[in-house]
């Protein structure tokens, strides 16, 4: 299987996840750590980001499930509907099995801001070493993290 290979873009304090294909395939949310005045996080994100200060990981966040039936013209009968549910199903257990097998303990579910069919997932990453707030360095970290999705068919 050919692994993707992974593009990063800046987007406000966030960074947009790219596969090969241009695709957004996710998003990356560094944690800059503790901002303190709160007040002043605009001004200071945006340096750190600037003097690429290093910082210890993030979040990730990309899709988890479409659900194919949350459609306001859906019509179908109860065998598409259990043939749905039972992917989903399917694709759940993969991805407590990820969460698992990575020791992710913490993660969070929401209904995707692009798609109300769609649950998306959060989770922290943690790097290897301190990395640089730069495009290239930070998606040398995150890209196994990716690779290991793609190859379950998470991504």
């Amino acid at each position: 299987m050919v692994l993707l290979l992974w593009k990063l873009d800046l987007d406000e304090e966030y960074f947009r996840i790219y596969d090969s294909g241009k695709l957004i395939a996710g998003y990356f949310d560094p944690d800059y750590g503790n901002i303190y005045p709160k007040k002043n996080s605009d001004e200071i994100i945006s340096q750190m980001l600037k003097n690429h200060d290093k910082i210890p990981g993030g979040f990730i966040m990309v899709p988890m499930v479409k659900f194919g039936l949350f459609d306001t013209d859906l019509e179908t009968d109860v065998n598409t509907v259990n043939t749905k549910v039972n992917s989903v199903l399917e694709r759940l257990s993969k991805w407590r099995e990820f969460f698992s097998n990575n020791n992710i303990t913490k993660h969070y579910v929401r209904i995707s801001h692009t798609d109300q069919d769609m649950l998306t997932v959060t989770f922290p990453i943690k790097f290897s070493k301190p990395t640089p707030l730069d495009k290239k360095d930070l998606v040398l970290e995150i890209t196994p993290t990716l690779d290991t999705l793609q190859k379950l068919n998470l991504l």
